[in-house]
């Protein structure tokens, strides 16, 4: 009781101070999106313990208190029933004598499995030692857990932990643990340096350790963090993704998340492919994963930024911010499986046209400025292209600048440009053009885009290509206009508002 009673104490003071250093914080400071999660003061990175229960989406989150660049890490803890209206709630996780908090995962042990009561929430995560790290030793990474009965309003950590000692490699860490019914066992699947190591447990607390993969497969420009293993379906059949993060080694720089493909036999994961495939190639979604106990239904949400730049961009009073949920599913093309990525559903209902049309035809430019004006920056944008011709859709303010979104004929790929968009001298590498393949040959492309005010997330050819970006405009998007050097046809384009009233 007087441990809860000092974290109330201590999230009140919290709240006393986001109030006093964040004034702006329900939208109108700077860069603030205003449906996107962000926390109302102070740092944040990695989507953790993302868990479903009880008609409610937790989501916890690497988490500084103390300021708005990296720090001591502690699980911060938000809760939506609709994905959309996000409620913040006290630091859910605080370090210990053991470390720090990284990142990880939350199961519901709905047979009590670990002895913890029936339902309890189960957190498994990195405990990360500074003082043993410091010591060079190889050994300041580790696995523990915590429980809750109270649905995640309090945690008691488990006596036991470690429950994963570190074997003796430096980066051990972020445990992804879901129930693999087939065997009757918890699967754990964690990063260990450039490669993913598969541990199982009846129990959440005795560990077995049962293969690893990816040593000479994938992306290796970096370190492997943030795993997520995963099953789909397609046609009927069963699929397993594999997502891995790394940093760096990105394809357009910096941070990044890949996925495989493939089967999993409760021991190996075995890809069906070795192609390199990125859930996202936009520069700003990063350390991504899914929530637990959804059922068939799969929901990711990742961090909106790039540790190329994370701790240096202008916000104020907080730094970081989540991308929209997103709902996987497969797509098959040329015989290769490929993830497919879209807002969830639960997005629709604030979106309120404000301009639409069937057949329309671009010679030259169609300007939607005069519609875009009262939006303030935020809009969904969807058009269909029905003969595919180079296009650019330009995103300007006032001040003159500028974010461009396009599609590249001769390269078969969209791009968004974000050169002149504003502030961009916190980063050498910030002012640049991305670029992202575009999968299908056909002639009708389609795309979406969501813009939050300093935030732009497109969906292409229904989220087979997808591209994330971060950018920081003087003052708010107004103009929009769609440029086509040869004559386009487009088969719908429309303009919808992000209806305030359904995000309060």
């Amino acid at each position: 009781m007087k441990n809860k009673s000092i974290r109330s104490v201590f999230f009140l003071l919290f709240c006393l101070f986001s109030i006093g250093s964040s004034a702006q914080s329900t939208g109108g400071e700077k860069y603030r999106p205003a449906f996107h999660f962000s926390p109302k003061a102070h740092w944040m990175n990695d989507p953790n313990g993302m868990v479903y229960y009880n008609g409610v989406y937790h989501l916890f989150f690497q988490y500084h208190p103390g300021g708005t660049t990296w720090g001591p890490m502690h699980w911060g803890h938000a809760t939506t029933r609709d994905l959309v209206n996000w409620e913040e709630k006290p630091i859910a996780l605080y370090p210990d004598s053991l470390g720090t908090i990284f990142s990880g995962s939350i199961v519901i042990d709905k047979d009590n499995t670990a002895g913890f009561g029936k339902n309890a929430m189960v957190a498994i995560f990195t405990h990360h030692n500074q003082k043993i790290e410091e010591a060079k030793t190889g050994l300041h990474q580790y696995q523990s857990i915590a429980y809750s009965n109270d649905e995640g309003e309090t945690w008691t950590k488990y006596k036991g932990n470690p429950v994963l000692p570190n074997p003796g490699i430096s980066d051990f860490r972020d445990p992804k643990v879901m129930w693999y019914e087939q065997g009757k066992k918890w699967v754990m699947t964690l990063a260990t340096k450039d490669r993913i190591t598969f541990y199982s447990s009846p129990d959440l607390k005795a560990w077995k350790r049962e293969s690893e993969f990816g040593a000479n497969l994938g992306a290796h420009g970096g370190v492997w963090e943030c795993p997520d293993l995963f099953p789909l379906k397609s046609n009927g059949k069963t699929v397993w993704v594999l997502l891995v993060s790394i940093n760096p080694g990105g394809p357009n720089g910096g941070s990044a998340t890949q996925y495989f493909t493939g089967n999993f036999d409760g021991n190996k994961f075995v890809p069906n492919s070795t192609k390199e495939k990125w859930v996202d190639y936009g520069t700003d979604n990063y350390a991504g994963v899914t929530w637990s106990n959804t059922g068939d239904r799969k929901i990711f949400l990742g961090w909106m930024n790039n540790w190329q730049y994370a701790n240096q961009v202008p916000t104020k009073a907080w730094r970081g911010a989540m991308t929209l949920p997103r709902e996987l599913s497969l797509a098959s093309v040329d015989g290769a499986y490929y993830l497919r990525s879209l807002p969830v559903k639960e997005v629709l209902p604030s979106l309120k046209p404000v301009y639409k049309k069937g057949t329309v035809t671009i010679d030259k430019e169609i300007d939607l400025s005069a519609y875009a004006k009262p939006l303030d920056g935020k809009f969904k944008l969807d058009l269909g292209l029905e003969n595919t011709n180079n296009f650019n859709i330009i995103l300007s303010n006032v001040n003159g600048q500028k974010l461009i979104i396009g599609y590249d004929k001769k390269n078969n790929s969209y791009f968004i440009d974000r050169t002149l968009s504003g502030e961009t001298a916190f980063e050498k590498g910030f002012a640049k053009k991305h670029s992202a393949p575009r999968l299908l040959t056909g002639k009708k492309i389609n795309i979406s885009l969501i813009l939050d005010v300093a935030s732009v997330e497109l969906f292409a050819d229904n989220g087979l290509t997808v591209m994330t970006d971060i950018f920081f405009p003087g003052s708010a998007i107004e103009t929009i206009k769609i440029q086509s050097k040869a004559v386009s046809k487009l088969s719908n384009l429309s303009l919808s508002k992000i209806d305030q009233k359904q995000l309060k």
